[in-house]
């Protein structure tokens, strides 16, 4: 399945073409070069993901970081050093960060797997300033402007000129990396790439077409 160049998203129809762009990345180019996820939300990866989160396993971490480097070696044109940040929460919402203990076990993988790459870890450069409210049953506009100015950079020279792997376990909208990587970009970042675990699939996909098309734009209805 042909997915946006950028943010990964599926645009719901077979083909050879990689250098497709959704209409929300073409509409609104994130500041991150590109996403990706080991698979989609289902409710198996839902059930893994909660009882890490939400049932305080952390060892869970170990069992779900293959599925979050095999989402990093599904990108594109990831450099050979990047610096690893997870997305931080704010502080005593929960014992620990999902993202950070799956990013850690994650990266001593991926030293084996892609040896070529250096990976050095950074949670503490990306810094959670305010608890924000539920995203759920927000507008992707109501989720960025919800998280507008959440984020902040701890030590901007640690983080200007490196090439940044943001790590999340899921990506809904895209409002936390879309928010994230503008941070860091900010910050003097040279790139951000996301990788999460899971993405939330549409139920339909756009392909973005030039304004001369006169044909409605290619869509599909995923299972």
């Amino acid at each position: 399945m042909v997915q946006c160049v950028r943010c990964g998203e599926s645009l719901g129809f077979e083909g050879r073409d990689e250098d497709q762009t959704c209409t929300p990345c073409r509409a609104v180019p994130p500041d991150f070069e590109e996403a990706r996820a080991f698979g989609i939300y289902t409710a198996e990866m839902r059930a893994l993901i909660h009882l890490m989160k939400y049932e305080n396993m952390p060892a869970m971490a170990e069992a779900l970081a293959p599925m979050l480097a095999e989402a990093a070696l599904d990108l594109r044109n990831a450099p050979a050093e990047m610096t690893v940040i997870a997305v931080p929460l704010f502080r005593r919402k929960r014992p620990f960060n999902q993202s950070e203990r799956i990013a850690d076990h994650a990266i001593r993988m991926l030293a084996k797997r892609k040896p070529e790459w250096t990976l050095h870890r950074a949670h503490l450069l990306l810094k959670r300033t305010r608890n924000t409210t539920s995203q759920f049953g927000l507008s992707p506009r109501q989720r960025r402007l919800n998280l507008r100015g959440a984020f902040e950079v701890r030590q901007p020279g640690q983080i200007n000129g490196k090439h940044i792997l943001l790590v999340d376990d899921i990506y809904t909208t895209g409002a936390t990396a879309r928010e994230c990587s503008r941070v860091l970009m900010r910050a003097g970042a040279a790139s951000v790439r996301v990788v999460t675990l899971a993405r939330a699939q549409k139920l339909t996909a756009t392909l973005w077409q030039p304004p001369q098309h006169l044909h409605p734009p290619s869509r599909s209805y995923l299972n």
